[in-house]
């Protein structure tokens, strides 16, 4: 029982940890974003926000669970999961707006220095947080923290897509490299929206496979 209540604890500061990180991320990236006028870290920016948003669902599943494993999302779930689902997809416009803006006009960022280092941070933390989900989930034998682990893959993926585009960028200075990587972003995006909306409706998506 002392065991169980340990690994619930760890889950809840892992939930925390990951609204921390992707806060302090959200800011960051947003800044050099703006600074650097490259699209991809942006949207990568305002990505870390909403996950904030989504991050509070899972704490307060967390805490549900905790309680009783049986129980019911609650209607603060329900409703974050609207938000974020909501937040995605005006997202996924705005990217694919400001992507066909760039396209005709041929910009190009200043940088994408930042979006390197900050992909290649993202990545190590987002690994090292779904090894320690997987493993409290594993042990707990608890479907949704471990769909929450799967969940944070996607925050991977989309750090290994600002990585590419930032990397070919910056070593090559081809010019619509960070249209191409916002257009990975927006697919990401796109899909997290749609499992968000998915899971409100008590749909269960691919993320607790």
């Amino acid at each position: 029982m002392k065991n169980t209540e340990k690994l619930y604890k760890t889950a809840l500061w892992l939930a925390i940890l990951t609204v921390a990180y992707n806060l302090i991320e959200g800011l960051v990236a947003i800044y050099f974003g703006v600074s650097d006028e490259t699209l991809a870290l942006f949207g990568f920016g305002v990505d870390s926000f909403i996950e904030v948003l989504s991050g509070a669902g899972i704490i307060a599943m967390v805490l549900r669970i905790r309680q009783n494993p049986n129980t019911e999302r609650s209607q603060f779930e329900i409703t974050a999961l609207r938000i974020t689902g909501t937040s995605f997809y005006i997202l996924a416009v705005g990217l694919s707006a400001t992507v066909i803006v760039n396209l005709i006009s041929g910009h190009k960022p200043d940088t994408t220095l930042s979006g390197l280092i900050i992909s290649l941070i993202s990545i190590a933390t987002m690994w090292l947080l779904i090894r320690a989900k997987r493993d409290v989930g594993e042990k707990l034998g608890s479907a949704p923290i471990l769909a929450d682990a799967n969940c944070t893959l996607v925050c991977l993926y989309m750090s290994v897509v600002l990585l590419i585009s930032s990397a070919i960028y910056e070593f090559t200075g081809f010019g619509f490299v960070d249209s191409l990587g916002a257009i990975g972003l927006i697919y990401f995006s796109y899909n997290e929206g749609k499992e968000a909306f998915e899971k409100a409706h008590g749909i269960e998506c691919s993320c607790e496979d």
